[in-house]
């Protein structure tokens, strides 16, 4: 009998509640958008839904704007590797702005990839000052 072909869907994008990394819950989707507000704590990302790879890996990949470590050299995008572990998995990958914020603004473009192909790809545009999104207008708290 022929394998199954995965499935993959993004069933989630934008901003999320906290996510915490120790819990099997994952963040839920407070606002569907790609414009992310450059807030401490702000978290963003996706999260995608994989069927029939179990037993695969997924790398992931975030690749953000022109953040400094603390010597002052450019940080490396984020990377790094997850075991699928079951026939109908789903995965959070994001990330939240932190001080200071000025570094934080722009582009923040997420990647997953299987068996060497990308599957998701989400790029954010973290901002500063007001916006006039329909997010922002529908949504008194961001």
């Amino acid at each position: 009998m022929a394998k199954k072909k995965p499935e993959i869907k993004i069933q989630t994008y934008g901003v999320h509640s906290k996510w915490d990394s120790k819990s099997k819950t994952l963040p839920k989707v407070l606002t569907f958008t790609t414009d992310i507000p450059a807030e401490i704590d702000i978290e963003f990302g996706f999260i995608i839904n994989v069927k029939n790879a179990r037993g695969k890996k997924v790398f992931y990949c975030i690749n953000h704007p022109n953040i400094h470590n603390k010597s002052g050299e450019p940080c490396d995008a984020f990377t790094g590797e997850v075991h699928i572990t079951n026939n109908d998995w789903s995965f959070y990958l994001g990330d939240t702005i932190w001080a200071p914020i000025e570094d934080k603004c722009g582009l923040w473009r997420m990647t997953i990839e299987l068996d060497g192909t990308v599957i998701a790809d989400k790029t954010f545009k973290v901002f500063s000052g007001e916006s006039n999104t329909p997010a922002k207008q529908r949504f008194a708290y961001l």
